[in-house]
């Protein structure tokens, strides 16, 4: 083989060596490109995750959004039921408050009436008492005008018509004196049995009225 010139030989290597450089430039480039591309691809699954991870945190939002919502409505409807309870409660304690003074009205009626009656009973017991003495003592009179008057009939020969005139006066008014006591006694028994019945009712009615106010108290509480 014939040697080569001194200068193209030259020219070869610088080509050579300028071969070599690109190639190694290239070799560069190319690894250059392949990590930006391992970074790019990093960055665009980084990217997708943050998306994915958005799309959550949105969704996550939305049902918080929901939540507070279905809360919002829920306390609306607990306002509007509050509301409504206190209103009630109002209307019970005012009702309650009418009972409580309707019945410490009952219960002062009930004293002053209790009063009166045991007042009245006293007195008719008295009055009774006294009824029953005078009767007994229009009866004994009458016992003993009838034995004056068996008397006189035995001696009506030897008395006196004006006498015995008198005597059937006599007898005539006790008679209906009698027959008057009695009147006022029976009278005195449908009074008394008239004030014992008003007394029933009334321990009646004071007895329905604590049964009201006692079940208008369940029935709040039982609603509260």
């Amino acid at each position: 083989m014939a040697l080569l010139p001194t200068g193209f030989k030259e020219r070869l290597e610088q080509m050579e060596l300028c071969r070599n450089q690109r190639l190694s430039l290239l070799q560069a480039e190319k690894e250059v490109q392949f990590t930006k591309s391992q970074v790019l691809a990093s960055k665009i699954s980084a990217i997708k995750l943050a998306d994915h991870r958005c799309l959550n945190l949105q969704q996550q939002i939305a049902s918080k959004h929901f939540v507070i919502s279905s809360l919002k409505s829920r306390i609306d409807c607990l306002d509007s039921q509050y509301v409504d309870v206190s209103q009630q409660f109002r209307a019970l304690k005012s009702e309650v408050q009418e009972l409580e003074e309707l019945e410490r009205e009952k219960d002062k009626y009930f004293v002053s009436e209790t009063k009166e009656m045991e007042g009245f009973k006293v007195e008719l017991e008295k009055f009774a008492v006294e009824s029953r003495k005078q009767v007994q003592e229009l009866k004994n009179q009458v016992e003993q005008l009838k034995s004056s008057f068996v008397k006189l009939q035995g001696n009506i020969g030897s008395s006196d018509d004006s006498e015995l005139a008198a005597a059937e006066i006599r007898k005539s008014e006790l008679l209906a004196e009698k027959q008057n006591m009695e009147c006022r006694l029976a009278s005195n028994h449908q009074i008394r049995a008239q004030l014992q019945r008003q007394l029933q009712s009334i321990l009646m009615m004071q007895s329905q009225a604590g049964r009201k106010s006692t079940h208008a108290s369940e029935k709040r509480c039982l609603k509260l």
